[in-house]
Protein backbone atom coordinates (compact mmCIF):
# COMPACT_ATOMS: atom_id res chain seq x y z
CA UNK A 1 0.00 0.00 0.00
CA UNK A 2 1.30 3.45 -0.96
CA UNK A 3 0.10 6.55 0.91
CA UNK A 4 -0.06 9.68 -1.21
CA UNK A 5 1.36 12.75 0.46
CA UNK A 6 -0.84 15.08 2.48
CA UNK A 7 -0.32 18.45 4.12
CA UNK A 8 2.23 18.42 6.99
CA UNK A 9 4.18 15.19 7.29
CA UNK A 10 7.45 14.13 8.86
CA UNK A 11 8.34 10.45 8.44
CA UNK A 12 10.45 10.22 11.58
CA UNK A 13 8.48 12.57 13.85
CA UNK A 14 5.19 10.76 13.15
CA UNK A 15 6.30 7.56 14.88
CA UNK A 16 5.79 9.22 18.25
CA UNK A 17 2.66 11.09 17.19
CA UNK A 18 -0.59 10.72 19.17
CA UNK A 19 -2.32 11.63 15.90
CA UNK A 20 -0.59 9.26 13.46
CA UNK A 21 1.15 6.51 15.42
CA UNK A 22 -1.92 4.21 15.42
CA UNK A 23 -2.25 4.38 11.62
CA UNK A 24 1.00 2.84 10.46
CA UNK A 25 1.30 -0.23 12.74
CA UNK A 26 -2.35 -1.09 12.07
CA UNK A 27 -2.16 -0.71 8.30
CA UNK A 28 1.15 -2.57 8.10
CA UNK A 29 -0.17 -5.69 9.84
CA UNK A 30 -1.27 -7.13 6.51
CA UNK A 31 0.40 -4.84 3.99
CA UNK A 32 3.76 -3.30 3.26
CA UNK A 33 3.06 0.41 3.71
CA UNK A 34 5.12 2.97 1.80
CA UNK A 35 4.86 6.65 2.73
CA UNK A 36 7.02 9.65 1.93
CA UNK A 37 7.51 13.33 2.73
CA UNK A 38 6.58 15.49 -0.22
CA UNK A 39 8.88 18.25 -1.43
CA UNK A 40 9.10 21.11 1.07
CA UNK A 41 7.95 18.89 3.97
CA UNK A 42 9.45 16.76 6.70
CA UNK A 43 12.72 15.09 5.76
CA UNK A 44 12.54 16.11 2.10
CA UNK A 45 14.25 19.18 0.72
CA UNK A 46 12.59 22.31 2.11
CA UNK A 47 13.72 25.06 -0.24
CA UNK A 48 12.34 23.98 -3.61
CA UNK A 49 11.49 26.29 -6.51
CA UNK A 50 8.61 24.28 -7.99
CA UNK A 51 5.59 23.08 -5.99
CA UNK A 52 2.26 22.39 -7.68
CA UNK A 53 -0.42 19.74 -7.94
CA UNK A 54 1.37 18.27 -10.97
CA UNK A 55 4.66 17.99 -9.06
CA UNK A 56 2.82 16.19 -6.24
CA UNK A 57 1.50 13.61 -8.70
CA UNK A 58 4.94 13.21 -10.31
CA UNK A 59 6.52 12.79 -6.88
CA UNK A 60 4.11 9.94 -6.15
CA UNK A 61 4.97 8.33 -9.48
CA UNK A 62 8.67 8.67 -8.66
CA UNK A 63 8.24 6.98 -5.28
CA UNK A 64 6.32 4.08 -6.84
CA UNK A 65 8.94 3.65 -9.56
CA UNK A 66 11.82 3.84 -7.07
CA UNK A 67 10.18 1.16 -4.91
CA UNK A 68 9.80 -1.09 -7.96
CA UNK A 69 6.10 -1.66 -7.32
CA UNK A 70 3.81 -3.50 -9.71
CA UNK A 71 0.63 -4.40 -7.78
CA UNK A 72 -0.42 -2.11 -4.94
CA UNK A 73 -3.31 -0.14 -3.46
CA UNK A 74 -3.25 3.60 -2.98
CA UNK A 75 -4.32 5.51 0.15
CA UNK A 76 -5.27 9.18 -0.16
CA UNK A 77 -5.92 11.14 3.04
CA UNK A 78 -7.31 14.68 2.88
CA UNK A 79 -5.49 16.52 0.07
CA UNK A 80 -3.72 13.24 -0.71
CA UNK A 81 -7.04 12.00 -2.03
CA UNK A 82 -6.91 14.30 -5.06
CA UNK A 83 -3.31 13.24 -5.75
CA UNK A 84 -4.33 9.59 -5.45
CA UNK A 85 -7.26 10.11 -7.84
CA UNK A 86 -5.02 11.68 -10.48
CA UNK A 87 -2.64 8.74 -10.18
CA UNK A 88 -5.31 6.01 -9.93
CA UNK A 89 -6.88 7.03 -13.24
CA UNK A 90 -3.90 5.30 -14.82
CA UNK A 91 -2.49 2.95 -12.26
CA UNK A 92 -4.00 1.76 -9.00
CA UNK A 93 -6.72 0.70 -6.57
CA UNK A 94 -7.99 3.40 -4.30
CA UNK A 95 -8.89 4.17 -0.67
CA UNK A 96 -9.90 7.79 0.06
CA UNK A 97 -10.31 9.25 3.54
CA UNK A 98 -11.37 12.84 4.28
CA UNK A 99 -10.69 13.67 0.63
CA UNK A 100 -12.07 16.32 -1.71
CA UNK A 101 -12.38 16.75 -5.49
CA UNK A 102 -11.85 20.53 -5.55
CA UNK A 103 -10.32 23.24 -3.41
CA UNK A 104 -12.11 26.22 -1.89
CA UNK A 105 -11.22 28.57 -4.75
CA UNK A 106 -13.61 26.62 -7.00
CA UNK A 107 -16.72 26.78 -4.82
CA UNK A 108 -16.24 29.16 -1.89
CA UNK A 109 -18.45 32.17 -1.15
CA UNK A 110 -16.83 35.63 -1.06
CA UNK A 111 -16.76 35.40 2.73
CA UNK A 112 -15.09 31.98 2.63
CA UNK A 113 -12.50 33.16 0.14
CA UNK A 114 -11.71 36.17 2.30
CA UNK A 115 -11.32 33.90 5.33
CA UNK A 116 -8.96 31.63 3.37
CA UNK A 117 -6.78 34.57 2.35
CA UNK A 118 -6.69 35.66 5.99
CA UNK A 119 -5.66 32.14 7.02
CA UNK A 120 -2.79 32.18 4.53
CA UNK A 121 -1.59 35.53 5.88
CA UNK A 122 -1.83 34.29 9.48
CA UNK A 123 0.15 31.19 8.51
CA UNK A 124 2.98 33.31 7.13
CA UNK A 125 3.04 35.38 10.32
CA UNK A 126 2.44 32.83 13.06
CA UNK A 127 3.67 29.45 11.82
CA UNK A 128 5.89 27.56 14.24
CA UNK A 129 6.15 30.37 16.80
CA UNK A 130 4.59 28.47 19.72
CA UNK A 131 1.72 30.94 19.84
CA UNK A 132 -1.07 29.15 21.79
CA UNK A 133 -3.97 30.88 20.04
CA UNK A 134 -2.53 30.21 16.58
CA UNK A 135 -1.87 26.56 17.37
CA UNK A 136 -5.35 26.12 18.84
CA UNK A 137 -6.92 27.59 15.69
CA UNK A 138 -5.40 24.85 13.53
CA UNK A 139 -5.82 22.00 16.00
CA UNK A 140 -9.48 22.78 16.70
CA UNK A 141 -10.28 22.62 12.99
CA UNK A 142 -8.49 19.34 12.39
CA UNK A 143 -9.38 17.72 15.72
CA UNK A 144 -12.14 19.42 17.75
CA UNK A 145 -11.91 16.59 20.28
CA UNK A 146 -8.14 16.88 20.70
CA UNK A 147 -6.52 16.79 24.12
CA UNK A 148 -3.63 18.99 25.25
CA UNK A 149 -1.28 16.16 24.22
CA UNK A 150 -2.57 16.32 20.64
CA UNK A 151 -2.42 20.13 20.63
CA UNK A 152 1.19 20.14 21.82
CA UNK A 153 2.23 17.61 19.21
CA UNK A 154 0.48 19.52 16.44
CA UNK A 155 2.29 22.65 17.58
CA UNK A 156 5.62 20.80 17.40
CA UNK A 157 4.71 19.43 13.96
CA UNK A 158 4.46 22.98 12.65
CA UNK A 159 8.06 23.62 13.63
CA UNK A 160 9.57 20.38 12.32
CA UNK A 161 7.47 19.76 9.18
CA UNK A 162 7.99 22.86 7.06
CA UNK A 163 8.61 26.60 6.99
CA UNK A 164 5.99 29.32 7.34
CA UNK A 165 6.33 30.29 3.68
CA UNK A 166 6.02 26.69 2.51
CA UNK A 167 2.97 26.09 4.72
CA UNK A 168 1.24 29.16 3.28
CA UNK A 169 2.17 28.15 -0.26
CA UNK A 170 0.77 24.65 0.27
CA UNK A 171 -2.56 26.01 1.54
CA UNK A 172 -2.74 28.21 -1.57
CA UNK A 173 -2.14 25.24 -3.90
CA UNK A 174 -4.61 23.06 -1.97
CA UNK A 175 -7.27 25.71 -2.44
CA UNK A 176 -6.87 25.55 -6.22
CA UNK A 177 -7.04 21.74 -6.64
CA UNK A 178 -9.66 20.45 -9.08
CA UNK A 179 -9.85 16.78 -10.13
CA UNK A 180 -13.59 16.68 -10.87
CA UNK A 181 -12.96 15.93 -14.54
CA UNK A 182 -11.03 12.79 -13.55
CA UNK A 183 -13.61 11.17 -11.29
CA UNK A 184 -15.55 9.37 -14.03
CA UNK A 185 -12.28 8.04 -15.41
CA UNK A 186 -11.44 6.11 -12.24
CA UNK A 187 -12.04 2.46 -13.14
CA UNK A 188 -10.56 0.76 -10.08
CA UNK A 189 -12.27 -0.50 -6.90
CA UNK A 190 -12.67 2.54 -4.64
CA UNK A 191 -13.58 3.00 -0.99
CA UNK A 192 -14.46 6.53 0.19
CA UNK A 193 -14.54 7.17 3.95
CA UNK A 194 -15.43 10.47 5.58
CA UNK A 195 -16.20 11.71 9.08
CA UNK A 196 -19.79 12.91 9.28
CA UNK A 197 -18.93 16.22 11.06
CA UNK A 198 -15.54 16.95 9.51
CA UNK A 199 -14.84 20.71 9.80
CA UNK A 200 -11.83 20.79 7.47
CA UNK A 201 -13.33 18.92 4.50
CA UNK A 202 -17.12 18.83 4.37
CA UNK A 203 -18.71 15.35 4.21
CA UNK A 204 -20.46 16.59 1.09
CA UNK A 205 -17.12 16.37 -0.72
CA UNK A 206 -16.75 12.74 0.26
CA UNK A 207 -20.28 11.97 -0.93
CA UNK A 208 -19.52 13.73 -4.23
CA UNK A 209 -16.44 11.56 -4.73
CA UNK A 210 -18.41 8.39 -4.07
CA UNK A 211 -21.26 9.49 -6.35
CA UNK A 212 -19.07 10.35 -9.32
CA UNK A 213 -16.42 7.60 -9.11
CA UNK A 214 -18.01 4.57 -10.79
CA UNK A 215 -19.08 1.86 -8.32
CA UNK A 216 -17.33 3.50 -5.36
CA UNK A 217 -18.43 2.53 -1.85
CA UNK A 218 -19.08 5.31 0.69
CA UNK A 219 -18.67 4.85 4.46
CA UNK A 220 -19.69 7.58 6.90
CA UNK A 221 -17.68 7.67 10.14
CA UNK A 222 -19.16 9.09 13.38
CA UNK A 223 -16.66 11.81 14.27
CA UNK A 224 -16.07 15.56 14.14
CA UNK A 225 -12.33 15.08 13.66
CA UNK A 226 -10.62 15.38 10.31
CA UNK A 227 -7.82 13.16 11.62
CA UNK A 228 -9.22 10.20 13.56
CA UNK A 229 -7.74 9.54 16.99
CA UNK A 230 -7.10 6.01 18.19
CA UNK A 231 -9.39 6.25 21.21
CA UNK A 232 -12.58 7.20 19.37
CA UNK A 233 -15.08 4.57 18.13
CA UNK A 234 -14.88 5.90 14.56
CA UNK A 235 -11.31 4.59 14.31
CA UNK A 236 -12.58 1.03 14.79
CA UNK A 237 -15.25 1.63 12.16
CA UNK A 238 -12.62 2.91 9.74
CA UNK A 239 -10.47 -0.16 10.23
CA UNK A 240 -13.47 -2.47 9.78
CA UNK A 241 -14.42 -0.79 6.50
CA UNK A 242 -10.82 -0.77 5.34
CA UNK A 243 -10.27 -4.43 6.18
CA UNK A 244 -13.49 -5.55 4.50
CA UNK A 245 -12.59 -3.62 1.36
CA UNK A 246 -9.06 -4.95 1.19
CA UNK A 247 -10.13 -8.53 1.89
CA UNK A 248 -12.68 -8.34 -0.89
CA UNK A 249 -10.04 -6.98 -3.26
CA UNK A 250 -7.52 -9.68 -2.35
CA UNK A 251 -10.08 -12.46 -2.70
CA UNK A 252 -11.17 -11.16 -6.10
CA UNK A 253 -7.56 -10.99 -7.27
CA UNK A 254 -6.99 -14.53 -6.01
CA UNK A 255 -10.01 -15.84 -7.92
CA UNK A 256 -8.85 -14.09 -11.07
CA UNK A 257 -5.42 -15.67 -10.76
CA UNK A 258 -7.01 -19.11 -10.35
CA UNK A 259 -9.22 -18.61 -13.39
CA UNK A 260 -6.26 -17.45 -15.45
CA UNK A 261 -4.20 -20.43 -14.31
CA UNK A 262 -6.91 -22.85 -15.29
Amino acid sequence: MVKASNWLTHLDFEWGSPIWQHWWPELSKHHRVIRYDERGNGMSQRDVPHVSFDTWVRDLETVVDAAGLDRFSLLGISRGGAIAIAYAVKHSKLVLYGAFPMGLYHYGSPEELEARRALISLTRLGWGLHHPAFCRMFTNRFMPNATSVHENWFDDLQRVSTSAENAARLIEIDSNIDVRRLLRQVQVPTLVMHCDRDQVVSPEHGRQLAAEIPNARYASLPSANHLLLSEEPAWEFLMQEFSAFMDWREESASRMRQISAS
